[in-house]
Parts: structure tokens; sequence; C-alpha cells
């Protein structure tokens, strides 16, 4: 039963030098959230949940939504609506910077803390990797919008060339120079974004926050534009079929644009960064979700009724839509709005993921050098950089569309534990004092657990078998180092370890 044993919650705020410094308020935390929310998913998975996903056979993996998309979003809106409830007690409850992984350390033991923590690798820098691969697409398609070019085989990663069901892309393996024998296929756009993004966070808390908040300010101004611009060359015949694939392609377009929607928990890792964090954290990812929401399906129903949704399809939808519209100077100005946007997505997550193995690492869980926090900055700079390096290789070679789906299944799991952990800890502590209570707990918990499957069950079977193989990795970890080091566990308490000199 020691591996179900539960950290008290008094016991989950350091203090002293080793803290993390208290910077942020609400208006941050709601900028965080729609740079986190509104980047990749918007600008690039969003064609895939229109227009569906095919096979290098011509086979179909994955039926689209069509127009119907408005449907998937407002789907996933309520289902991330009610996870957001409950991640909102707990984070008023126990704000520190483990986000779902605190929580559950906190309501469910050790264990399943470990689980979640290793789900969160999915979404944050695995997450990334993906955001940084759609940043890569729209960058290329911008430089041809002004008469450049860099060699294909420099901005696509091999996994992503060998996996694609576009006859033109996959030729690449066959005239791509080799070294060794070994087709030469990286994606050096996507390597030297996450580079950038990692210094810049290495800098501190305020002024990544302020980088992103300028960023939020461009993506949002675009989108105004595509929607503006966008809405007067709208095509009502675009919108038959509505719903091509009935209700199959609405909920497979949702477990697809599910990753629109990842990102509004992302704050919850700046808890212990934020000014007044009980208020302000409630308040950050309710409105951070709601105005996400909106957006999307305003942007859903003007991308869908300019061209074709078969048409979307590609790395760049929206841009591509305008473009297909004869909107050649809108397109590029989309695709500029949005290299700043995914910009933005990548700060944001790139900053959750330290976060996380810096609290698994205080717990003992993972090695004591993942906790040291850089004594001028005052950011966990080690696990930053690694988390760069990490992503930055990752996006190098791999392929989109599967990062997409591991990206999914793990924050969905990590939704469904939340959602479990704020109804046992209302059963176990009903009396400790919650700054923002859940209504209606049993049917916003319960619904939000279901509603979290329901949409995992629309993801293919090889992201199942994918996280099965990861789930199984992080056990050995687990197995191998943080059952013996776990200072919860072993009652062994470890001081923090000693903070770095120098940059």
């Amino acid at each position: 039963m020691q591996l179900f044993a539960r950290k008290p919650i008094s016991a989950m705020l350091p203090e002293g030098e080793g803290a993390l410094r208290r910077t942020l308020g609400a208006g941050d935390l709601v900028m965080l959230s729609i740079g986190a929310v509104i980047g990749a998913g918007i600008f690039a998975s969003l064609g895939t949940a229109a227009a569906g996903e095919l096979a290098p056979d011509g086979s179909v993996v994955r039926y689209g939504a069509g127009p119907a998309l408005v449907f998937s979003f407002l789907l996933l809106g309520g289902v991330c609506g009610l996870a957001a409830l409950c991640y909102a007690e707990l984070a008023s409850m126990i704000p520190t910077a483990g986000s779902a992984y605190g929580y559950s350390y906190a309501t469910l033991g050790e264990l399943l803390a470990w689980i979640i923590g290793w789900a969160l690798i999915l979404e944050y820098a695995v997450g990334n990797v993906a955001v940084a691969i759609a940043w890569s697409g729209y960058f290329t398609s911008l430089l041809g919008g002004f008469g450049l070019h860099i060699p294909d085989w420099l901005t696509h990663g091999y996994w992503q060339v060998a996996k694609s069901g576009d006859p033109a892309v996959h030729g690449l393996l066959a005239s791509a120079p080799r070294l060794l024998g070994i087709p030469v296929l990286v994606n050096i756009p996507a390597f030297l974004i996450v580079a950038g993004i990692t210094w810049i966070l290495c800098l501190g808390a305020r002024e990544s926050t302020t980088v992103n908040n300028w960023m939020v300010g461009v993506k949002l101004a675009v989108l105004a534009v595509f929607v503006v611009v966008g809405s007067m060359h709208i095509d009502t015949a675009n919108y038959t079929p509505f719903a091509p694939n009935g209700w199959r392609g609405i909920h497979q377009g949702a477990a697809i644009v599910f990753f629109a929607y990842i990102g509004f928990d992302a704050i919850s890792t700046a808890a212990e960064e934020t000014r007044n964090p009980q208020r302000n954290l409630p308040l950050g990812i309710m409105a951070g979700l709601g105005v996400c929401t909106l957006i999307y399906i305003v942007v859903g129903i003007v991308a869908t009724g300019i061209v074709p949704y078969a048409q979307l399809k590609s790395a760049d939808p929206l841009a591509r839509a305008l473009t297909l519209a004869g909107l050649d100077t809108a397109s590029m100005i989309v695709s500029a709005g949005a290299l700043v946007s995914m910009s933005a997505v990548l700060l944001v997550f790139q900053y959750g993921q330290p976060r996380i193995f810096y609290a698994m690492a205080r717990d003992g869980l993972l090695p004591r050098w993942a906790a040291k926090v850089h004594p001028t900055y005052k950011v966990p700079h080690v696990t930053t950089i690694v988390t760069g390096v990490f992503v930055a290789f990752g996006a190098l070679v791999s392929d989109d569309a599967a990062t997409y789906d591991l990206t999914n299944i793990g924050t969905l799991a990590a939704f469904m534990l939340v959602c479990v952990g704020v109804l046992v800890l209302r059963v176990r502590e009903p009396d400790r004092p919650r700054p923002f209570k859940v209504p209606f707990i049993w049917l916003v918990a319960t619904g939000g657990f279901a509603a979290c499957l329901y949409v995992m069950t629309g993801l293919p079977y090889s992201a199942w078998v994918l996280f099965g193989v990861w789930m199984t990795i992080g056990l050995v970890c687990y197995a191998s180092y943080g059952y013996h080091h776990s200072v919860l566990r072993t009652g062994r308490p470890v001081d923090a370890p000693p903070l770095e000199g120098g940059h």
C-alpha cells in the first residue's frame, strides 16, 4: 500500500531560497492560456479534423467532420469545461508547480502520481514536437510566398516522410541525399525554433510571459484578419454536405482536433509563480478556456465556408484556404501570424514540462539535478534545457500526426485522473477549505471522466498501442529509480539541491 501513499497537501509547497518567484497575475494566466491553446491545433490540425486522414495506400485512417467541425469544437468545449472545473478546484487548493501530477499525489497516491506525471510528458514535451513541426510547415510556406525555398530534405523529418500519404512527400525517401545508405531527412526550422524558445525560457518567468503576451496579441489580430477577410468570401455551397461522415466524423474529428484544446491546464504549472493563486488560478483556467472555445467556433465556421472542406487537408489549412480563394496577401499575413502563434504555444508548453520534472525531482522520483533552480533567474534551468534538447531532436525527425495522437491520449488520461482526484478529495477531506468549489461535483467529475474516455475512443488503435508502450517504459523507470528514492515512501527527507552559480 506504500505505492498509494498520499503526500499531505500541507507539505506540497516549498519555501525558502529554492522556491520559485511569484510574479504572475490573473491577466498573465489568461494570456498564458490563450498562448498555449490557440496555436498548432487551430492553425494545423483543423484541416485533418475537417478532411480526415488517409494512409499511403489510400485507405481511410480517420474520418473527418467536414463543416460539422463546429460540433467537434462544441463537444470538446464541453468535455474540457468539465475537466477545467476540476482543475480549478484542485489548483486553488494545491497551488504547486506539479499540476495534475501534484494533484494526483495528494489524492490518489504516489504510483498514480508517477503515471500521470509520465503521461504529462506526452502533453507538453511530445506535444511540442508536433507544434514545432507545424511551425516549420508554416515557415516554409511563408518563405515560398517570397520566392525562397529550403530544400525539402531539410524541412521534413524522416518519419514524417515515411508515414505520409502524400505521394509527393513520400517520394522524398528516394530523392533525399544519403549518408551510409540512410536518407538524410531532417526538419531544421523545427529544430531551430525550439532552441530559440528554450533560450528565452531560461531568462525567467516574468520575461517569458512578457514575450508570450506580445505574441498572444499578434495571434488574436491575425485570427481577426482571417475571420473578417474570410467571411467576405464564404460560399454557403461549401457547407453541403454539412456532416459527410455523420456522428462518426464529428467524433473522430474531435479526437484529432482535441490537440487544439490542450494547454488550458498548462497554466496550473505556473501556480508557484502566481500571486494569490487561490483566486487567480481558477479565473485564468476558466476564462482562458471560454475565450478559446468561442474563437475556435468562429474560425471553424469561416474556414469550412471559404473552400470545400476536403481542400483544407494541409500543414497550413487557414493559409491554404485563403490562397485557394485567391487572397494571397491575407494568406501571407495568416502564415506570418501562425508562426508567432505557434511560437507562443511552444513557449508555454516548454514552460510547463520543466516544472513537472522539477516537482517530481523534489519528491525524489527523479534525480536531484532535475530540481535545480537558477540562483539569478529563479527558473528550473536544467530541466528547461533537457526538455529543449528532447523536443528539438524529436522535431528534427518525427511525424506530426503520430505525435498529435500521443499527445491527445496522454492529456486525456491526465484529465481523467484529475476528475477522479477532485472527487476522492471531496470524500476523504470534505472539510478542507476550498477557495473554488466545483458545483454539482458528482455530476461534473463523473461526467468529465466519461467524456474524456469517450473522446479517447476516437483515437486510432496505434495511439493506444504507443500509449501502452510509453506507460510500460514509465513503470520500469519508476520501479528502477523512483520507488527507491521517493521522499514520501522511504521517509528519508532530502534537502533541496544546492543552487548553481553562473548562467
